[in-house]
């Protein structure tokens, strides 16, 4: 299970960093319940295991490009968001204090806090990108105007996974022209 765990959050991640074009200083939140991971409903199967490998898949490929990972944590911390500080200063965001632990935050936002060289607390952010692992509802966290992306794998592990990325909103009316490179 946890090869395939691997495996399917690195592809997924690659195709959607491809799909939404990001690049050096964007952000990618991701939501990831460890429970639907090993098969189990949400919140009910913490599994620490499950998100190191996840975390261990997604963040090397994202750090390699400069691309910052926003953590969602769980409803027992309103889902505030575990991310480096540089990328709270780069949005201007309120850095709280807050610690999660794999039942109070989850698993994924517990193995970010860890591995992050200067981990911060942050009760939103408004990322680029993201990928929703096991119905976490990560749409709090993304840029207006959200846009589905579809990717070849649905799955990372037994959790199914909804990704998105972002794009600038459109403006005006009929008479109104838009960047095409923006879309």
């Amino acid at each position: 299970m946890f090869e395939n765990i691997k495996k399917n959050a690195e592809t997924a991640i690659n195709e959607l960093i491809e799909a939404a074009e990001l690049k050096s200083g964007d952000i990618v939140v991701i939501g990831c319940s460890s429970s639907e991971m090993v098969g189990e409903k949400i919140g009910t199967d913490s599994s620490l295991e499950a998100a190191e490998t996840c975390f261990n898949a997604i963040y090397p490929i994202l750090k390699e490009k400069g691309i910052f990972l926003a953590a969602q944590c769980c409803e027992h911390l309103n889902r505030a968001i575990i991310t480096e500080k540089a990328a709270a200063e780069k949005q201007g965001l309120e850095i709280v204090n807050a610690v999660p632990m794999p039942k109070a935050g989850g698993s994924f936002a517990t193995t970010a806090y860890k591995a992050f060289e200067n981990p911060a607390t942050v009760e939103e952010i408004k990322a680029d990108a993201g990928i929703d692992i096991g119905g976490t509802l990560i749409g709090m966290h993304l840029k207006k105007v959200a846009v589905p992306v579809r990717l070849s794998v649905k799955k990372i592990g037994e959790a199914n996974i909804i990704c998105a990325r972002t794009r600038p909103k459109f403006i005006g009316g009929e008479r109104a022209h838009y960047n095409e490179k923006l879309m």
